[in-house]
């Protein structure tokens, strides 16, 4: 049983230092960051040439939104950087709740036994046997 208790602090603190990590989760987003490069159509311009990448890049970021592809431009430089790093905390975000989900479950899991093993060590002592109030003796029904 001792181990049992070991293991139950332990989850607790993995579950303290998981509350810690989501105070701590800074501003982030879902979806992908895609740079793309597009041509224009124009005959004259250098992105007709065969060997051209065409215009670009262009960054968006997209994602699933009930079950259709939600695209937004991102403007170039500071701002792409800045969309990797929300994409990444929202990753690292997924990963905590996950962690969170499956220490929480050990713990219940863990719980389960201790309640059961108190049960039955109760049981065995005789002890969690139901006490009953004395009750007054009925009354007769004189009129």
């Amino acid at each position: 049983m001792d181990s049992v208790n070991r293991a139950l602090e332990d989850f607790e603190k993995q579950r303290e230092r998981l509350r810690s990590a989501f105070a701590a989760v800074g501003d982030l987003r879902p979806g992908s960051l895609v740079e793309r490069h597009h041509k224009c159509g124009k005959p004259g311009c250098h992105c007709a040439r065969k060997d051209s990448p065409g215009h670009g890049p262009n960054w968006v970021l997209t994602r699933a939104v009930a079950g259709k592809t939600v695209t937004r431009g991102i403007p170039g430089g500071a701002a792409v950087q800045q969309a990797r790093e929300q994409i990444e905390e929202y990753h690292r975000f997924r990963t905590l709740v996950q962690e969170f989900i499956d220490v929480s479950e050990k713990l219940c899991h863990i719980r389960i036994q201790v309640s059961r093993a108190a049960s039955k060590e109760a049981a065995e002592k005789g002890g969690s046997k139901r006490s009953s109030k004395p009750r007054s003796p009925k009354r007769s029904k004189r009129s």
